[in-house]
């Protein structure tokens, strides 16, 4: 396969994830802000921009965190080049790059959402619908990824775009729950109130993780144990764990393919290795801040590794 085409499968799939992950963190700040007053609201969704990474650029435009400039800027703003409608236009702009590699159903998918994403962006995104809004993003990515699974040859390409996938998805929940974990309490006079509880819910939310972490623990909301669940724990698909063995996976089968192995298959070892012999105590003893620094370092590192094994620039 032409590096171009891996080139184009691995960061379709990778803004696909963002513009997804970015609608599920939307979600829960909106759920969030509407059940407290205007000026906590507003620190609800200066935590949701901080957590997208686009503080600098907000607040180079506006002097508050109203909930419509928040929302706007993250979803459609033509100042913000990290915006949802123009991660899905990458989407379908690399799409079409490598249209002969995917599927006709992943393509119709795609150029669907697109077209639906680019009506309800075209005019800025009122409170009543946002909720809607967030659902087709959400909803997109669910039918791209379903279309994949159910239409592509597991071939190289299918590998690159669920490594591309995988790499991304484990980045943006490192970040949340970095970001989050710093910005959850005021003061550690509200550990165990209603406040904490319910911003560690929002983390929960915020990965589409809450009725399962609900599930497996009596519905018992505990920092530590939601940490370990999003970390450690690999039945979860979005949990760091899971994301790590999927990338392995994905690298070992093109390492299969291409019959040998890159320096990306060297550095998924060492990260691998690193995670299985992690554990929740090992984290909070080294601290989650440089556990999670080391894991997003780790993960960019094994990107770009996969870009030089595999000639995406040449």
């Amino acid at each position: 396969m032409l590096g171009r085409t891996a080139n184009g499968l691995f960061w379709m799939f990778r803004y696909l994830e963002r513009a997804e992950n970015t609608a599920r963190l939307l979600d829960a700040g909106l759920r969030m802000a509407l059940t407290r007053d205007h000026t906590k609201a507003e620190e609800e969704w200066r935590s949701v921009i901080k957590t997208s990474g686009q503080q600098q650029a907000f607040e180079a435009k506006y002097d508050n965190y109203d909930g419509s400039n928040a929302w706007n800027f993250i979803l459609r703003d033509k100042d913000n080049p990290a915006n949802v409608l123009s991660a899905f236009e990458q989407v379908r702009t690399n799409a079409r790059l490598v249209r002969n590699a995917i599927s006709s159903e992943v393509w119709e998918a795609i150029n669907e959402s697109w077209m639906t994403l680019k009506d309800d962006l075209s005019r800025p995104v009122a409170q009543g619908n946002l909720g809607k809004v967030v659902g087709h993003v959400r909803r997109a990515g669910m039918q791209v990824h379903g279309a994949m699974a159910g239409s592509m040859l597991r071939d190289a390409g299918f590998h690159f775009a669920r490594a591309g996938t995988f790499v991304e998805r484990g980045d943006s929940i490192a970040r949340i729950l970095d970001i989050k974990y710093y910005l959850l309490l005021p003061s550690l006079s509200y550990v165990g109130s209603s406040l904490d509880t319910g911003q560690w819910d929002n983390v929960l939310r915020s990965v589409s993780g809450d009725r399962a972490y609900r599930w497996l623990n009596a519905g018992q909301i505990d920092a530590r144990g939601i940490v370990e669940f999003l970390v450690l724990d690999d039945r979860f698909p979005r949990s760091l764990a899971y994301c790590h063995s999927a990338l392995r996976e994905n690298l070992a089968a093109l390492a299969r393919i291409h019959h040998a192995e890159g320096e990306c298959n060297g550095l998924m070892r060492e990260a691998d290795m690193r995670m299985s012999e992690t554990t929740i105590d090992a984290i909070f003893e080294m601290g989650l801040h440089d556990f999670l620094i080391q894991f997003i370092n780790s993960n960019t590192a094994i990107s770009a590794a996969i870009a030089e094994d595999y000639r995406f620039t040449r």
